[in-house]
């Protein structure tokens, strides 16, 4: 395999192992699984944010990041709000309770990262694999 390949094959296998053991840990301490605190995450982070921004910064389908909007809906985390300029879209936004479980996870979640990163990896190699990581996704996008 070259060494390409075998970048590949572990920055696959990393982040597997490293989603499962953050989703875990928000799961048991929040119950929110990472894929709802990612959108959630999104969501807090744009006003007038639309499905189409989930789409392109997380790169899933629409009708998967529709479809996961409705669950967050269901849990009383987001809502959709009419765009007052277009009324056949809607903006989405955090609810207070959805606010408080992203609040509540944040700190959870940037523990349970750097436990697997920065108390293992050196800070410039960190640096040095983010800004390599930062290259491929530009290209990528």
């Amino acid at each position: 395999m070259t060494d390409a390949g075998q970048l590949f094959v572990d920055l696959v296998r990393v982040e597997t192992r490293l989603w499962n053991a953050v989703d875990a840990r928000l799961q048991a301490e929040h119950g929110i699984r990472l894929g709802q605190y990612d959108l959630m995450t999104v969501i807090s982070s744009r006003p007038g944010c639309r499905v189409l921004d989930i789409v392109h910064e997380v790169a899933i389908t629409v009708g998967a990041a529709s479809k996961s909007v409705d669950r967050l809906v269901a849990a009383g985390w987001c809502r959709r709000v009419a765009n007052p300029a277009d009324g056949r879209s809607s903006f989405l936004e955090l609810t207070p309770a959805g606010a408080g479980t992203l609040a509540g996870a944040r700190a959870t979640y940037e523990e349970e990262i750097e436990r697997w990163t920065s108390r293992l990896v050196p800070p410039a190699m960190l640096q040095q694999m983010a800004q390599a990581l930062r290259t491929i996704r530009t290209a990528l996008e």
